[in-house]
């Protein structure tokens, strides 16, 4: 028997619990395939630390790993409160983003006078607390009528699901992080709270003036970006979507939020593009070593729906047990892949290269019928594989590519495990003959697909396919 590995990729989060070199190690040997950076918190000497072991490591193991920087957005949250404060149904409170902490009017980070409207709902803690604006009484000031008692505390997020931010969805921060982030390696860049693909161009045109190669993960934590009409633009717009919940359970509603990362997943599958669902997967491993049944099905729920990766935040962050949560989830992977079919799409997959995707489309049907051992992708951008991927292939895709860069990026791509070397007319056969004197195929005689260029290097050129046999 050969090398079994997940198809459905992990991405976690770097935070407390694991900031160290050595966790950082043993959470690539558990089966993390990239980590997340939550700019939200840190300092830029810390990220270069973790950039750095991350590589280190990744090299030491010989797995390339994909680093996905994750911009705060107009995360908008509560200052610093003298105190807790406790409210009740028909208090009012201000939240003023001049002032300090002073009774009822509470310092907020953001000045909200100049973006929310009277009769706007804001829900502060995580929809803890939900209020109306009834007031704008001065121009950094809004007066909120609370709706239910509770419990506020200093730095709780705020969220507003009916405010139109107008496009401005990149804070100062976020620029100065963006900047940083284009002379770093940086595989992927989150952008929080989109609301439509504009945001993404304008991402977009920071990254590439600045002479990044990150790809670009659109977070749809909004009601805006939910919009039948949006969400589709949204995902051709972006190279990937993350599906975050808890903002997006807050700001749209949580019964919506089963049914829209269904529908992401299917549109990026339709579309070529990297999927991830995130947010409590399973968050109850925080604090016990073993998940909840719930959390086993959500996890295997993403895997049947074709999820290219699922997250954890606070569980690899702040948890208890973070390899033990790695473990849990890869062995929840495994078995769902291997005993559930991923759930086919009704829409008809469009692709950026019509060539591209009709080759890819071939490779993945002669594989199938042939009960090859893999698909071997000759790859120099890592557009071959990715979109062999979109196709949710029940085998292995192994990508050969001459670009370090695009084989991290592969990291989180469905059943893709990446290795970089150098273009050849053959590197695919080549690879596929290495690993099989590795025992990567086992011992007995294998088919593989190899789909490849006659212009080996040059992006945008894979039309071949091949049928090789390793004895």
């Amino acid at each position: 028997m050969g090398v079994i590995f997940k198809r459905t990729k992990i991405l976690a989060t770097i935070g407390p619990a694991t900031h160290s070199e050595e966790m950082v190690h043993k959470l690539i040997e558990a089966g993390v395939n990239g980590f997340r950076l939550n700019f939200s918190h840190g300092d830029t000497a810390q990220r270069e630390e973790q950039i750095r072991w991350i590589r280190d490591a990744s090299k030491d193991i010989g797995k390339p790993v994909a680093i996905l920087q994750d911009l705060q957005g107009p995360k908008i949250r509560l200052g610093m409160l003298n105190e807790n404060v406790e409210v009740k149904a028909g208090d009012e409170i201000v939240l003023d983003h001049a002032a300090e902490h002073n009774g009822m009017t509470l310092p907020v980070q953001y000045n909200l006078a100049e973006k929310v409207k009277v009769g706007e709902p804001i829900y502060i803690f995580d929809g803890k607390v939900r209020t109306t604006v009834i007031d704008i009484p001065s121009d950094t000031a809004i007066k909120l009528r609370v709706e239910n008692s509770g419990t506020l505390m200093s730095k709780k997020g705020i969220n507003l699901p009916d405010t139109d931010f107008g496009g401005d969805i990149l804070t100062p921060k976020d620029l100065e992080d963006i900047e940083y982030g284009v002379h770093q390696d940086i595989d992927y860049v989150a952008l929080s709270f989109v609301q439509s693909a504009d945001d993404i161009h304008n991402l977009r045109q920071l990254l590439v003036a600045g002479g990044s190669r990150a790809q670009i993960v659109a977070k749809i934590e909004t009601k805006a970006a939910v919009r039948e009409d949006v969400m589709e633009e949204i995902v051709k717009a972006t190279d990937g979507i993350m599906v975050a919940r808890g903002d997006l359970a807050v700001e749209a509603g949580a019964e919506i939020v089963p049914i829209v990362q269904r529908r992401l997943i299917a549109l990026c599958r339709k579309h070529g593009k990297l999927s991830i669902v995130a947010t409590q997967m399973m968050a109850s491993m925080v604090d016990n070593p073993e998940p909840s049944r719930a959390e086993v099905s959500d996890v295997a729920n993403a895997v049947i729906q074709g999820a290219d990766s699922v997250m954890l935040s606070d569980e690899t962050a702040n948890g208890s047990y973070p390899l033990e949560t790695v473990a849990a989830m890869k062995k929840v992977i495994l078995y769902t892949q291997d005993n559930a079919p991923v759930a086919t799409i009704t829409d008809y997959m469009l692709m950026k290269s019509a060539q591209l995707d009709a080759i890819s489309t071939a490779a993945v049907r002669l594989a199938e019928q042939l009960k090859a051992a893999a698909i071997i992708a000759e790859t120099k951008s890592g557009a071959t594989a990715a979109t062999i991927a979109a196709h949710r292939p029940n085998l292995p895709i192994i990508s050969v590519t001459s670009e370090l860069w695009a084989a991290q990026q592969l990291g989180l791509s469905y059943a893709n495990r990446s290795y970089v070397r150098p273009d050849s007319s053959e590197a695919g056969f080549d690879l596929a003959k290495e690993l099989k004197r590795d025992g990567f195929f086992g011992d007995e005689p294998v088919t593989v697909i190899i789909v490849s260029g006659q212009q080996p290097g040059i992006i945008g050129t894979t039309d071949t396919i091949k049928v090789r046999v390793l004895e």
